[in-house]
């Protein structure tokens, strides 16, 4: 990277850990859960970590995390959560290599790009705990760059409502008299 551009935009390498327990009904053999990061993790695909019974956490791919100064705000989203969170992407592995049927697509600290993810339906999009060594990164990063805009009320543009007629209606459709006239008002025609 240029030294100009560098302070714009940050990578790390983080791993996700995805947990497989077992399914509650039959349609179900598995479910696969993002549960935690790993930040600076090396390349992996699918490496069992930790085993207990018929739960097993892999790690399950290392992607890059970036940030990106135009979206220092969604990250401040993520940071100003009740628990500080990531969110890990997992989307279906065409391939069929994955033992869970998905791959590791992204991890993002953007609220906003998570959402997006959502959005498609097809995607597993899981909020995890974002480690307090990723937090300060992150923090640091945006104390760089986000410029808090003052709120601005907006003032209504003035309209001038003395040329306006009121009781016309529609001022395109022709009107003999006053539209909002009591019905009482009108002179019936009489019959013979």
């Amino acid at each position: 990277m240029s030294g100009r551009t560098e302070s714009w935009r940050r990578e790390l390498p983080v791993g996700a850990v995805v947990r497989c327990t077992p399914g509650v009904t039959r349609w179900a053999k598995h479910i696969w859960k993002p549960v935690a990061v790993i930040p600076g993790a090396t390349d992996a695909f699918w490496r069992e970590l930790v085993r207990d019974g018929e739960i097993v956490d892999y790690h399950a791919g290392t992607v890059t995390l970036e940030l990106f100064r135009a979206d220092v705000e969604a990250y401040l989203v993520s940071l100003n959560m009740a628990v500080p969170s990531l969110w890990i992407v997992l989307d279906r592995d065409e391939s069929g290599q994955s033992p869970s049927d998905y791959f590791v697509s992204a991890i993002t600290a953007s609220a906003y790009e998570a959402q997006d993810a959502l959005d498609s339906g097809e995607s597993i999009v899981e909020a995890v705990p974002m480690p307090d060594s990723l937090a300060a990164w992150i923090k640091e990063f945006i104390d760089m760059h986000y410029i808090e805009e003052p709120f601005k009320k907006r003032r209504r543009d003035k309209q001038r409502v003395d040329g306006i007629e009121d009781g016309k209606g529609d001022v395109r459709i022709r009107q003999e008299s006053d539209v909002f006239r009591a019905p009482t008002t009108i002179k019936k025609a009489s019959v013979h």
